[in-house]
This record gives C-alpha cells, sequence and structure tokens, in this order.
C-alpha cells in the first residue's frame, strides 16, 4: 500500500503493511508494536535453539523452521515469534509473500525485557485462541521455560523446565 493523500492508513494493520520489509513490527489486538532490538542473551537463546531444533527438522524431513517471520493469526494479529515451526501437512500456510497465514504448529517466544507482558499476557491468548498447538515460552535470563500445549481449544501446561524443550509437537527435548 502506497501513502498518499487519498489512500491514507486507516488502521494499524494497514500502517503495518507499508512498513519497509525488514521492520520489526507486529499488530497485537489491532494496535501497532515496534519493539527495539533483541538483547544479546536474547539472541543467543534463539541462535542455540535453532540450530539444535533446526538440524533435528531438516535431517527428519519434518517441515519447515523459521526465526522472526510474519505469522498472520488473523484480521487482527500479526505476530513475529522468535522461532516457528509449520509442519509438512501445514506448508500450505506459507504464501507467496513469505509470509505465514493460520496457526503455526509450535511457536517459541524469547522474553527481553521490553516484550515480557506482550508475550505473556496479550500474545499467548492470541496464540491459543488461533489454534497454535504448542507454544514455549523462554526467560534467557534464568533459562526458564514455560511450555503450553493446546488441548480441545484451551492450553494445557506442559512441565517446566530450565534450559530445556520438551516438545510435544516434535516428540523430543531440547537443550539450549
Amino acid at each position: 500500500m502506497k501513502f498518499d493523500v487519498m489512500n491514507k492508513p486507516r488502521s494499524a494493520m494497514d500502517v503495518f503493511e507499508m512498513l519497509p520489509e525488514g521492520t520489526h513490527a507486529e499488530v497485537i489486538q489491532s494496535q501497532l508494536y515496534m519493539p527495539p532490538a533483541p538483547t544479546a542473551d536474547h539472541q543467543g537463546s534463539s541462535m542455540d535453539l535453532s540450530i539444535e531444533m533446526g538440524k533435528f527438522i531438516r535431517d527428519n524431513k519434518l517441515g519447515k523452521f523459521f526465526a522472526t517471520v510474519n505469522v498472520h493469526l488473523d484480521e487482527d494479529d500479526v505476530f513475529e515469534p522468535d522461532l516457528v515451526f509449520l509442519s509438512n501437512e501445514n506448508l500450505h500456510l506459507i504464501q507467496e509473500n513469505g509470509r505465514v497465514y493460520g496457526a503455526p504448529d509450535l511457536v517459541i517466544e524469547i522474553l527481553s525485557p521490553s516484550n515480557r507482558n506482550y508475550d505473556l499476557k496479550k500474545k499467548k491468548p492470541v496464540y491459543e485462541r488461533c489454534g497454535v498447538q504448542e507454544l514455549w515460552i523462554i526467560d534467557p535470563l534464568t533459562k526458564q521455560t514455560w511450555g503450553f500445549f493446546l488441548q480441545g481449544n484451551k492450553y494445557a501446561v506442559l512441565p517446566s523446565s530450565t534450559g530445556k524443550i520438551k516438545s510435544k509437537v516434535l516428540r523430543k527435548t531440547f537443550s539450549f
């Protein structure tokens, strides 16, 4: 969408669609959110998990694994999760523009001081409502993990641990 006097953005989603590619932004409950760059601890946890999980997914030909891809969950919510897994059965959710439209099988959010409230209080219920099968939230400073698995239309809590994710979707434990 190109900005001009006749074509003013009317919503947060309109503004989001006008942003240049690579802009770190999300639309959470119809509000535009532009968090600062992730911290070094955040990126370290993301890299460790990316290497271990990515290799497992690739070696076993289970689907696609992404870091920071736009996920359009519904008309009011576009998130940029830290890590995203789509099973082979859900690869159709990747559109020609390279974005994901629909609920990934697995999402991992890594907390930063600026995003803690959004990830825990605002994004988690949207992931649940939109049908993300498994959600993990990680505190990179303590390596504490919180996992959730969709049962019916509600998240059940998975066993918490430190430095490990025991994924039900991938049927494997990953350390970071």
